[in-house]
């Protein structure tokens, strides 16, 4: 596997825009998904378009009811 940017968990928190330490909790819980190498923490750019996918929410739709 050749070309397979990795990133750490200072680097992936800052593309995400979110704290390091919640990357790295979640990370730790296996709650997203990450790459250890040894003891090395790393995201790759699938990793991190899988943690952007799962936190997308869609839009509510309001629901009518209709009455008699």
């Amino acid at each position: 596997m050749t070309g397979v940017r990795l990133y750490t968990p200072a680097e992936a928190a800052r593309f995400l825009q979110v704290r390091e330490s919640w990357l790295r909790k979640k990370a730790s819980a296996r709650a997203i998904p990450c790459t250890f190498l040894g003891k090395h923490l790393r995201f790759s750019d699938e990793d991190i378009d899988a943690i952007v996918t799962a936190g997308a929410k869609r839009p509510r739709t309001a629901h009518r009811r209709d009455r008699c």
